[in-house]
């Protein structure tokens, strides 16, 4: 299905019946990254997956975006939906734009699961997001496959390859080159960490042990500034967490969403 959200007509899928659990993705990838997470859920849970503006079916308007806009994005989507009172998972981009929704509209979200992502970027990481704007906007996607796949799983998990490598290669092959340039704007611009105490909902914080792109040590700081936070660390996975630990990660979120 496919709905004008915000002016930008964003795509998004429905499973399942009861409490509302919407998730939203990482950079690069499109709702299917919740594949396995969404069929367990659907099981006790309304599902409510979309893609992003500017990734999967969503159209990619050419210009810069900010997770403010993301946030409205999500916003005009529930309204439309008729979503009350969700639980919203996202990982990495996609928990981003949870922080940002809610700080800009509290007491929205029921709970908030926060995976693989960041508060806070450093001033000096910004020169890695110029740099891979540069690299999309001349060249596409297919130059950041393979250093996308290295950044996102662990050595082992990507030498055995399989079909869950292969399915994230597919992703970021297929993601507009300016739908991802525009969200490489908006991510680095983070900063939220200061205001998370604000959030009154409660919080679970997941990160994969060996996740390079967003540290343990960014997970932690997200958990000493959010009171109304737990931490969880899945052993033996990168970025993608959810993808290459499913049954650790999906252990930890469907026991902590039944809690809140």
């Amino acid at each position: 299905m496919k709905s004008i959200c915000n002016g930008v007509g964003i795509h998004y899928e429905i499973e399942g019946e009861g409490p509302w659990v919407v998730m939203s993705h990482s950079l690069a990838c499109n709702l299917h990254m919740w594949d396995d997470q969404a069929k367990t859920l659907a099981a006790r849970y309304g599902v409510l997956r979309f893609d992003t503006r500017g990734h999967g079916s969503s159209d990619a308007p050419v210009t810069a975006y900010t997770l403010e806009q993301m946030a409205d994005d999500v916003k005009a989507l529930l309204d439309t939906v008729g979503v009350k009172d969700p639980h919203f998972v996202g990982l990495s981009m996609g928990g981003m734009i949870g922080m940002t929704f809610a700080l800009k509209y509290p007491g929205v979200l029921r709970s908030l699961v926060l995976c693989d992502t960041t508060s806070r970027y450093p001033a000096e990481a910004r020169g890695i997001w110029t740099d891979r704007i540069k690299l999309a906007t001349d060249q596409g996607m297919e130059p950041l496959v393979q250093p996308t796949l290295k950044r996102w799983f662990t050595e082992p998990y990507l030498a055995k390859g399989g079909p869950v490598v292969e399915k994230v290669a597919q992703m970021i092959r297929s993601t507009p080159a300016m739908g991802y340039v525009g969200c490489c704007h908006a991510i680095p611009m983070i900063d939220v960490t200061s205001r998370l105490a604000e959030i009154k909902c409660p919080i679970q914080v997941i990160v994969g042990e060996q996740d390079a792109g967003t540290p343990v040590a960014m997970a932690q700081e997200i958990h000493h500034a959010a009171p109304n936070s737990e931490l969880v660390i899945i052993p033996d996975a990168s970025h993608l967490s959810n993808m290459e630990q499913p049954q650790a990660f999906d252990k930890a979120m469907t026991g902590f969403l039944a809690r809140s």
